[in-house]
């Protein structure tokens, strides 16, 4: 385990600067790798994908805590917003670990890499929503939430993804809407995270270290690593345009999706 920790690291410091930079957790790069990571460190080849997911959302728990910080202090997150999806947020957690937890691997893989391919055209395209509404009320805000925490959670996301275009299509002003889905991602994986730890509980040929789907060794590693570059991203995000890493960054997450493919996929 010991040399498998060096990457770890390395991993966690790259996708908390981008999870600051762009407003999104950081499991779309993630979950990828890790899936690769687990592979040739020979972990139960049947688990990979759940592993990968309940490691990813139990970093990203300390990913936002980092990034949120920063956004704050530029002004950047509306705590209203933050209150009103935090409800609905929870219960679409719950529902998405459940689902997660009983689907096989490589149907689980074909899903996130799915949504990785949308994530990927919507940041080459640099897409817009043209904002022409106001944020739903307290109850229909919660009900969005639901379905941010359930998907977030089969794919591993912090739901920046989807929060902020939400937000920019009520008429949230971008940087406003990626600080604000930073902290959503705190409930997110927190939910998540839990609720990976719940549904592996007790699921035979986990590694030793393992809670649950959560592997523990990977995940404190690369939250050593993500804590120290989520506030440098998030900063960014205030000084710099972003269209350019966005669309190196749709780049980046299409290769690793299309590897992680062929490793599951190619294995007997």
């Amino acid at each position: 385990m010991i040399a498998w920790l060096p990457a770890y690291l390395a991993l966690g410091a790259f996708t908390g600067f981008f999870a600051g930079l762009l407003g999104i957790g950081g499991g779309v790069v993630m979950v990828p790798l890790l899936v690769m990571l687990f592979t040739a460190q020979g972990l139960s080849p049947g688990e990979v994908m759940h592993l990968a997911l309940g490691s990813s959302m139990a970093t990203i728990l300390f990913t936002a805590i980092s990034s949120v910080r920063a956004h704050h202090a530029h002004g950047a997150v509306i705590w209203r917003i933050v209150g009103h999806i935090t409800p609905g947020i929870l219960l679409g957690t719950l529902i998405g670990t459940r689902i997660a937890s009983l689907v096989p691997t490589r149907t689980l893989a074909t899903i996130f890499t799915v949504f990785i391919c949308y994530v990927s055209v919507q940041m080459l395209r640099n897409s817009k929503p043209k904002p022409h509404r106001e944020m739903p009320g307290a109850l229909g805000t919660s009900a969005v939430g639901m379905g941010i925490g359930a998907l977030s959670c089969l794919v591993a996301i912090g739901g920046g993804v989807l929060s902020v275009p939400f937000m920019t299509w009520c008429n949230v002003e971008v940087r406003r809407a990626m600080g604000t889905s930073a902290a959503i991602g705190f409930p997110i994986a927190l939910g998540g995270a839990l609720g990976y730890v719940w549904n592996g509980w007790g699921v035979p040929g986990l590694p030793p270290g393992s809670l649950g789907f959560v592997y523990l060794p990977a995940v404190l590693a690369m939250v050593v690593g993500s804590v120290f570059t989520a506030p440098l991203g998030a900063r960014q995000t205030h000084r710099m345009p972003i269209a350019t890493l966005k669309k190196v960054f749709a780049t980046i997450l299409l290769a690793l999706a299309a590897k992680m493919l062929w490793s599951l996929f190619s294995a007997p």
